[in-house]
């Protein structure tokens, strides 16, 4: 059986996704299969405007840099450790 969400729910759970929850944990929360919140996903960021696409490129970029960080200042306090 195929359910319906409505616009507003499908924009919140998007939302979510692009203010870094996994789209796995977001499946599990709201039970909605993960390549149906992929396609959400897609779609919204396919009928943003430029500026939006920027916006979200660059929150990504964000994302990615702060676990890079978070790596280095393990791997900083493991070779510390070291000496």
């Amino acid at each position: 059986m195929m359910r319906k969400y409505d616009e507003e729910f499908k924009q919140q759970a998007v939302r979510k996704i692009l203010d870094g929850q996994s789209v796995a944990s977001l499946s599990r929360e709201l039970g909605v299969g993960e390549s149906q919140l992929h396609k959400w996903k897609k779609l919204k960021i396919e009928s943003g405007s430029d500026l939006e696409k920027e916006n979200l490129r660059l929150k990504k970029q964000l994302r990615e840099l702060e676990m890079e960080n978070e790596i280095l200042k393990k791997a900083a306090l493991i070779f510390g450790r070291g000496s």
